[in-house]
């Protein structure tokens, strides 16, 4: 007999992993006992040396689906062991001592075998909507502290009834352990005002189906569902929600009813089934599929739509009532957070929603669905939310820090020993409500990581809520420059170590000469960079106005654009443009661009996309953040087209990209009656040719052949595309932000990256 200890780290808690262990050790004939100590596993071995060295290679290799192990650490024991009674499963225990960061397990939507049961009328969960097991349901949505076990989650106030305790005992069931495990007996209950359980699904099922608004109590949140079918319906949740354009995710029955609606390849169907159930960006079938249809008003002027599968039990229920695609979106008025808590949820959505489908299992942390995409086979993660958020990534990082991110779309990151826990979407920081629920989702993430930072590394812009909460705290501050973050996120989550050439491509970001960015070539490493190529500047009249009413853009463009030795070949080609426009408007923002008042200058890509959306027509006026780029995307659809006109100049030391003979090229173009979709095609095959020219030019100077892209401009598909297989085609190594999204969500993880790099250096 040999005795030793073990200690496993990772995603191991909330998984199954300790009744796993024990089947393990059962199978083995090995005693001993195994328990969830802060946020890892751990537990004493004994029996014959190759059973112990069979048991922690089996801790290695075949752990449950869910849970990822980072290591498994196997030493020397006491002498003797002190029991003689096979193997055990311990209650947990907190151990203050132990400082090791944590990991904490993402929610999993509902799996098979659950699925099963719910719709087996001889089962006793039979439509529970809270069906789960070790396999599957809430965990960071309900967890307060680690270990993870009951008495530390929301399920804590639901003593289990005799059946369920049985369950959670017997070694032999699936749900050995699984904390969250209910029934109808003991568990949480649906509500719907004096309603309970099945009349309160019924309720709802009545009003949807009557063309209403149900806001719904998710996993991570309230959700506000209508028939996606439903024009009136669609466009009424619009004119309640304050969301007149931004598209809304539709959530359907089953994969064969996605294949309906829209194509889906082996990536998209992977991402799909998989655990945490992301919606999923698609292009549509031609004339809207073989599916039941969906109202224009669901994705108006796209042909892309977010499709996503159901998540819990309750989720299955009511698709499998209606049969139809339902629109799932969030539960919250425009640019206000989530709503997690009911009397929040009764306050802020009762001008929202026709009824409310509630129920008792309290909501811990706030999760919005997450959003991913694929170009080819490259993945895209838009938003990284439920079901993906807090799992950690790599990084390193040995000192505790903390990214605490940009402004919009906003996240947070804790990183430690190796690893950086991004947490989930905020969305943008625009007011007391959206800068708490940041502030909230950072203490929490803190007390479950147990990382204590050290360093908040932050955006240098003074304007941002989270620059300013960095700067009230008492400890040390490291400001990151925006698209140093963006390039610096890709090349962390790849794990590039030495130097990179990085193209960040976004709205706006504070750059070190004080104009805004946004077009940007940088040699960089993970401590810093040097600017290299930009787009010409433009001033935006009236600041962020002008980021609201793309017609502003492109009249800062066209009136005041950096001309770098040559004279604007606009006047006689803008005519069109201008007489469509509020002639008022005009004389003010050609006041404006005259006088320089009010008009900071922006080398932005992002804003240049706004520019020719508005000067083709497409968008004037935006209702969310880059909705005219999406529709000269959509405008550009698949038409092959050759580059619209460009030039790269050298000024200053710099390569700058210079659009004034773009834009001439579009307007002679239009004025020819040249269609808008091939037009919006030119445009970008141009930025596409553009960027390799930058490119070239810098890696003929000997800047790296590594190439980091990042920048909310990237989620554009044709963009991405034409941009890797342009520098691919030089012979370059080109990386793009899979797990990390590549737009600002993926700002405080460059941070944490850019911080940890610096603080080695000075090591």
């Amino acid at each position: 007999m040999t005795v030793h200890r073990f200690r496993v780290e990772g995603i191991v808690q909330g998984v199954g992993f300790r009744p796993f262990v024990y089947r393990t050790a059962a199978e083995l004939d090995l005693d001993g006992w195994v328990a969830n100590v802060n946020g890892h596993v751990e537990g004493e071995v004994a029996g014959p040396p190759h059973a112990v060295e069979e048991f922690a290679a089996r801790l290695r290799t075949d752990a449950p689906a869910l849970a990822r192990v980072r290591c498994v650490r196997l030493t020397d024991g006491p002498g003797r062991p002190s029991y003689r009674e096979g193997f055990r499963v311990r209650h947990s225990a907190p151990r203050p001592t132990d400082t090791a960061p944590r990991e904490i397990p993402p929610d999993a939507a509902i799996c098979d075998a659950c699925l099963a049961e719910l719709r087996d009328p001889h089962d006793r969960r039979h439509r529970y909507p809270f069906i789960n097991c070790t396999d599957c349901g809430p965990r960071a949505t309900i967890i307060e502290d680690l270990p993870y076990d009951r008495v530390r989650t929301t399920m804590r106030r639901f003593p289990l009834c005799p059946a369920c305790a049985a369950e959670y005992a017997d070694p032999g069931d699936r749900r050995f352990h699984a904390e969250p495990v209910a029934c109808p007996v003991c568990g949480p209950r649906l509500a719907w005002n004096d309603l309970r359980g099945e009349q309160a699904l019924r309720a709802a099922v009545k009003t949807v189906d009557a063309g209403g608004i149900v806001a719904v109590k998710g996993l991570g949140g309230y959700q506000l569902v209508c028939d996606a079918g439903d024009a009136a319906a669609v466009a009424e949740l619009r004119r309640r929600k304050r969301r007149p354009a931004k598209p809304f995710a539709v959530m359907v029955g089953d994969i064969d009813a996605v294949v309906r609606l829209a194509r889906c390849g082996a990536g998209e169907r992977a991402a799909l089934t998989a655990p945490e159930r992301p919606v999923v960006l698609l292009a549509r079938r031609r004339h809207g599929g073989t599916g039941p249809p969906l109202a224009h008003e669901v994705h108006p002027g796209l042909r892309q739509v977010g499709l996503f599968l159901p998540t819990t039990g309750l989720h299955h229920l009511l698709l499998d009532e209606l049969a139809r695609p339902l629109v799932v979106t969030s539960g919250n008025r425009t640019d206000e957070p989530i709503a997690v808590d009911d009397a929040e949820a009764a306050r802020t959505l009762a001008s929202v929603a026709d009824g409310f489908l509630t129920h008792d299992r309290p909501i811990r942390s706030r999760y919005d669905d997450s959003v991913v995409q694929f170009t080819g086979r490259t993945r895209i993660t838009v938003r990284r939310a439920r079901g993906l958020a807090p799992a950690p990534l790599r990084l390193a990082v040995r000192e505790p820090v903390a990214g605490v991110g940009a402004q919009l779309k906003h996240t947070v990151t804790l990183a430690a020993d190796g690893r950086a826990h991004l947490g989930p979407h905020t969305g943008d920081l625009a007011d007391l409500a959206t800068h708490d629920a940041f502030v909230a989702t950072y203490d929490h993430l803190k007390r479950l990581t147990g990382i204590e930072p050290r360093v908040l590394a932050h955006d240098p812009h003074p304007g941002y809520l989270s620059t300013q909460w960095a700067a009230a705290q008492s400890l040390r501050l490291i400001p990151v420059q925006h698209h140093h973050a963006h390039v610096a996120a890709c090349a962390a989550e790849h794990g590039v170590r030495g130097p990179f050439l990085g193209v960040a491509y976004d709205g706006l970001g504070l750059g070190d000469d004080g104009t805004l960015w946004g077009g940007e070539i940088l040699v960089a490493d993970l401590s810093g960079y040097r600017r290299v190529g930009r787009f010409a500047t433009a001033p935006l009249p009236g600041g962020d106005a002008a980021v609201r009413h793309p017609s502003r853009t492109a009249l800062g463009h066209l009136l005041g654009g950096e001309t770098l030795g040559f004279p604007h070949p606009y006047p006689w080609l803008t005519r069109p443009f201008t007489d469509r426009l509020d002639p008022a408007e005009v004389t003010a923002v050609s006041a404006m661009v005259a006088r320089d008042v009010n008009c900071p200058r922006a080398s932005s890509a992002g804003r240049l996309f706004d520019t020719v959306a508005s000067l083709l027509g497409l968008c004037d006026r935006v209702s969310y953040e880059g909705e005219a780029a999406v529709l000269l995307e959509a405008a550009a659809g698949g038409t092959r087209a050759v580059p619209l006109g460009h030039r790269v100049v050298r000024e200053r030391g710099l390569w700058v990209y210079d659009p004034a003979p773009t834009l001439a090229e579009l307007l002679r173009r239009q004025l020819d009656g040249e269609p808008v979709g091939m037009l919006a095609a030119a445009f970008h095959a141009m930025l596409a040719a553009v960027t390799g020219e930058l490119v070239a030019r810098a890696v003929a100077e000997g800047a790296p052949r590594t190439v980091c892209l990042g920048g909310g401009c990237f989620v554009n598909r044709r963009l991405l595309t034409d941009v890797k297989r342009r520098l691919r085609a030089q012979g370059l190594r080109v990386l793009v932000g899979g797990q990390v999204p590549v737009g600002d969500g993926g700002i405080s993880y460059g941070q944490a990256a850019v911080a940890a790099a610096r603080l080695a250096g000075e090591r």
